[in-house]
């Protein structure tokens, strides 16, 4: 939204003037802690302020309002500086700029008291419209096309009459819209208005444990008055102040068990319906983190596919005829994966809406996929493979000497790799165990797809995405992997 975006432009620049290069920024000492109060009040506000225009196409006058008296804030804090810095003195006498900055902050007085009548009034219906809360990246509405089966899904475990604490996994190919699920149900109106804690935290691979803790503490309070505790000690201060409050944290990218077993006991059970939800390309965690509510998530079919390409290349626009064919060709190469759909969806709408332009495309699509972004689709996916078990990885760069959509016998894959004198022998298990175990762990982790089961529940054949093939390729050159 535009009035929080100008907010934080406004606190930056204020939080920069006394750092300015010569000569100083001299501002109102008074007026800066106005200002700051404002801002910092404002912000909390919008963190969790439900727009009674949000379902509309109408901006809200309210937040409009804010925007303008942000704007106006800037313009004159900003043409101060200017003149300060060509006068090249400390000190402007300028009864201009101390009454024009008054003013705004006067209108911004008046913003403040309207919204805390609006907050007062929301209080006596029971609807929280001040919270404490993380802010999470920006919710792009083309994203959730196709998960909105899963959404709701999530959105009811949430929502629903269970009163002890719920661990929710998500889980499932990396780019195939975990975290887009996880932001667009943080910001839900019905989540925000649900709970009275909201905060997100980015686990990540090299996690750290205490500051795992302090992030969260800090995105849950608002405050960051724990630099020098301990981990034992911040734990027990996040412990503290969730304790009694209905709270909602999302743990975004989890790869190891281990982070969980040692943060766990900071989170109370209030028996009032709290939750956690984890993103995770490893279904083996989310089955030791509440194995009989796992969300699984899927690639998306033809129709989602081609929605989803739609919106982020024409938005509300209709597409053109000529192009169709062309587009659906496109869509289908990308094999329902939401991040290869989004990245050549984003390149096209820059592109010409020419026939030859999109042909091209076309017939270089993996190249352009893996390519653009500096390789963004390529380093996402290639996350999986960084840190997979050194004893995994020839397993895996084997897939890629497949061709593409090829239906891989599991049987034979075991052989080969076999063959190859990829595993080493283990006490009490022979080479083709070994095979197996090493198969579903590929498949638990979310990169080789399961696609025919046997009679007896084994999987007679698998494959893999085209993206996780090119991957494959290029790190086996990168590391001159060869078959023998």
């Amino acid at each position: 939204m535009a009035a929080y975006g100008a907010l934080v432009s406004l606190m930056h620049i204020i939080d920069t003037l006394e750092k300015h290069p010569s000569p100083p920024i001299s501002i109102n000492q008074k007026q800066v802690q106005s200002l700051t109060q404002n801002i910092t009040f404002l912000q909390d506000f919008l963190d969790c302020y439900i727009s009674p225009f949000a379902e509309s196409h109408e901006a809200d006058p309210l937040e409009r309002r804010i925007a303008d008296a942000v704007y106006a804030a800037e313009d004159v804090i900003e043409s101060h500086i200017v003149d300060q810095i060509h006068s090249g003195s400390t000190i402007v006498s300028d009864h201009d700029f101390y009454h024009n900055l008054q003013k705004v902050i006067e209108e911004m007085n008046l913003i403040n008291k309207e919204v805390k009548s609006i907050a007062v009034e929301a209080r006596t219906k029971q609807k929280p419209v001040v919270a404490l809360a993380a802010s999470s990246p920006t919710v792009k509405e083309s994203v959730i096309v196709g998960s909105k089966e899963v959404f709701f899904e999530v959105l009811d475990k949430l929502a629903g009459n269970q009163l002890n604490l719920q661990i929710i996994p998500i889980t499932g190919m990396g780019g195939i819209g975990k975290t887009t699920l996880a932001m667009n149900l943080f910001e839900n109106a019905i989540v925000k208005y649900r709970f009275d804690i909201r905060a997100w935290t980015t686990i990540s691979q090299t996690y750290n444990v205490r500051e795992t803790l302090r992030e969260v503490l800090f995105r849950a309070s608002g405050r960051d008055s724990s630099s020098d505790m301990s981990e034992n000690e911040l734990g027990q201060k996040l412990y503290q102040f969730l304790f009694g409050r209905r709270y909602l944290v999302i743990m975004d990218d989890m790869w190891s068990i281990k982070v969980w077993e040692k943060i766990n006991f900071f989170f109370p059970d209030n028996q009032n319906g709290s939750r956690i939800i984890v993103t995770t390309r490893l279904s083996d965690l989310s089955s030791q983190l509440n194995e009989s509510c796992i969300v699984g998530m899927k690639f998306l079919d033809e129709a989602s596919s081609w929605k989803l390409f739609c919106k982020t290349v024409f938005g509300k626009e209709s597409f053109p005829i000529e192009l169709e064919n062309i587009g659906k060709n496109i869509v289908a190469n990308c094999k329902g994966l939401p991040l290869s759909i989004a990245t050549i969806g984003g390149l096209l709408a820059k592109s010409e809406r020419t026939k030859e332009c999109w042909e091209h495309i076309e017939q270089n699509l993996n190249s352009i996929v893996i390519n653009s972004d500096d390789g963004f689709c390529l380093k996402i996916v290639r996350m999986s493979y960084i840190y997979l078990p050194n004893y995994l990885k020839p397993c895996f760069l084997y897939m890629g000497f497949f061709k593409e959509d090829y239906r891989i016998r599991v049987s034979m894959l075991e052989k080969l790799w076999v063959s190859e004198g990829f595993l080493k022998p283990r006490s009490g298990k022979c080479l083709e165990t070994l095979a197996r175990e090493y198969f579903m762990e590929l498949v638990d982790r979310n990169l080789v797809l399961v696609d025919e089961l046997g009679s007896i529940g084994n999987v007679k054949y698998c494959k893999i995405h085209d993206l996780v093939r090119d991957l494959c390729l290029k790190e086996a050159e990168r590391k001159d992997f060869t078959m023998s």
